[in-house]
This record gives C-alpha cells, structure tokens and sequence, in this order.
C-alpha cells in the first residue's frame, strides 16, 4: 500500500481533532480519548472523509489487547491501529484494516527483540520511537522490508525533515504547529 502523507497527527483533545479537520490530510491517529468518546469521535472524522487510526493502547478504559481491538474494528469500523502487541496486529491483518507496530529502541536488545516481532508478525508499517534514532532506520531496513514511520520526541521541522531523510516515510507528532 502506498502511502503519501508525511505527516501524521497525533489528535488528543477536541481542539486538535477541530485543527486537524480543517486539513487536507486523510489520515490522524486518535490517542488520550475515552472510550466512550470514541463513537462519535470516529463518526465526525468518517464525516470530514478523514481515515481514522487509533493508538490502541492510549485510550482511557479500553483494553489493550487484541479484544479491544476488534471492538474497534468490528463497531467502530477504523481504519488502522497503532499497538506494541503482536496480538493487535494480528487481529488487524485478519479484519484488513492498518497494522502498525510500534516499538521503543532502549536498548541493543530491545532493537533485535523488536525486528523478530516484526518479521512474525509482518505489520503494514513500523512506528519507531524516539524519533531521534534516525541512525538505527537503515540497521532495521537492513533486516525488514516494511515502511517506517517515526515518532516521539519531534521537536521542530527540522526534526521532521531528519526523519524523512534518514528514510522514514512519516512521522506522528502530537505537536499542532507541526502538521502543516
């Protein structure tokens, strides 16, 4: 799947989830919600023709596992999740919605334990965080075929052009001033 948007809100509060709407981006990652705002939250992003991803593990009140997530896929009808849970992303590729699999470079090993999660569970994209690793993007290409998104920590512009540089086809940032 071919994916063009270079960056991807991170909408946590209604005035972000208002700023986003009035953008023309198709995709925005839905986070610090509760679950009981998800319904109508989907619906007005479905509305505005906007392509709904949910961090599946940043939502007040749902579980985080792979029952959360076909709840949101089977009720709530999203478009993709974003979750370091292998279980997530494989309930994702059987519903054939967006499986991204997010994972935190720490460490030597927590880099090697995530690249074996990804090649079992072959998610559609890699969400790496902090986005300041720019350097490790070439060592997991190295290893796995899939696109890499990067997040965390995304500071300014420059930051985000890095990231594209380094190889990334997206960044998330939370961060308003910086999806334009």
């Amino acid at each position: 799947m071919k994916f063009n948007q270079k960056i991807i809100p991170a909408i946590s509060n209604h005035q972000d989830l208002k700023k986003f709407l009035s953008l023309p981006m198709d995709y925005g990652i839905l986070m610090n919600f509760q679950l009981a705002q998800l319904p109508e939250l989907v619906k007005t992003m479905k509305d505005y023709k906007k392509k709904v991803l949910i961090h599946s593990e940043l939502i007040k009140g749902l579980s985080p596992d792979e029952y959360g997530a076909i709840y949101l896929i089977q009720t709530l009808q999203v478009d993709g999740l974003i979750s370091s849970k292998p279980k997530v992303i494989e309930v994702c590729k059987k519903r054939k919605v967006l499986g991204i699999l997010r994972f935190f470079l720490k460490d030597s090993m927590s880099l090697e334990q995530s690249i074996e999660v990804a090649r079992k569970t072959e998610p559609d994209y890699l969400e790496i965080l902090p986005a300041l690793s720019t350097e490790m993007i070439g060592l997991i290409q190295k290893h796995l075929t899939v696109d890499i998104w990067m997040g965390g920590l995304i500071q300014t512009k420059e930051h985000i052009q890095k990231c594209i540089k380094a190889g990334a086809i997206a960044v998330t940032t939370s961060n308003p001033d910086l999806w334009i």
